[in-house]
């Protein structure tokens, strides 16, 4: 992961430097798709006829929000550089959701740390001065945010809702950058930025109204007396249990899970799984 937090920088930077801005924006849209075709085909994580609609639609109102005319959109070195860097950001998305069960703060610590230095090592090969102490600060109090709280909160995200649809949601940014320039420097946007977000609407709508793994738990509690005799004598037990069901349903899945736990009179927990 570190690596490619490394590498995928490098590369945007590389592309950005060998065409326009434009091109960019419209192209890094791909690392939402690359994320979701990742998670698929190599992760095998389920992704729904609706989750898809979604992406397609995410895309869509994305290549819309950044579109500045077809004279913009040329495919060129730049272009490739922009999609490797999507690319590595499809694999490091879906390796981060592979850990997110793990603490999120030592992940970012980790991710910060590590890629931060590695690409500090590259510019300073490349030649890049060191700025002045003010820039540093502030650049420290911007990674904070944009960086550090940014990916804890995309981390925490990932252990529910999975790499493809988190990388959905995390879309909605550039339109969020907008409102913000409306509120903080008083920017208007275009007549295409409210035809995109009313497409963006449509698909968070879709993104939260489908359910890959809708879950819902039953506990119920059971008590059972048992009788057994030896000889002349009869022992009576009392035996209480809960059992706990989990459901799984899905438009595309397949299991039906069925969790069963009890704890019996002698102290001892039991667990039990059935998936069919």
């Amino acid at each position: 992961m570190v690596v490619l937090d490394i590498i995928a920088p490098i590369l945007l930077m590389f592309g950005i430097s060998r065409t326009n801005a434009a091109n960019v924006s419209l192209l890094n849209n791909f690392e939402i798709v690359a994320t979701s075709l990742i998670a698929l085909v190599i992760f095998k994580e389920v992704i729904s006829r609706k989750l898809w609609a979604a992406i397609g639609l995410v895309t869509v109102a994305s290549a819309i929000l950044s579109f500045e005319g077809s004279s913009a959109f040329v495919f060129n070195e730049g272009s490739l550089f922009v999609f490797g860097a999507c690319i590595c950001w499809g694999f490091e998305n879906n390796c981060t959701k592979m850990i997110s069960n793990k603490s999120s703060e030592e992940i970012v610590i980790i991710k910060g740390c590590f890629s931060g230095l590695g690409s500090f090592i590259v510019a300073l090969i490349l030649g890049e001065s060191i700025p002045a102490f003010e820039w540093i600060i502030a650049v420290l109090a911007l990674g904070f945010v944009a960086y550090g709280l940014s990916i804890k909160f995309y981390i925490m995200a990932q252990k529910d809702l999975g790499a493809a649809k988190t990388s959905a949601y995390y879309s909605i940014a550039p339109f969020l950058g907008v409102v913000f320039s409306m509120l903080l420097v008083g920017e208007r946007p275009s007549t295409q930025f409210y035809i995109a977000l009313v497409i963006m609407i449509v698909s968070t709508i879709i993104m939260v109204k489908d359910s890959i793994e809708l879950q819902h738990t039953h506990e119920h509690e059971h008590t059972h007396i048992h009788e057994h005799q030896h000889g002349d004598l009869v022992h009576t037990h009392e035996h209480t249990h809960k059992h706990s069901h989990l459901h799984v349903h899905g438009e595309d899945a397949e299991k039906h899970t069925h969790t069963h736990q009890y704890d019996d009179l002698n102290g001892h927990n039991h667990l039990h799984i059935e998936a069919r």
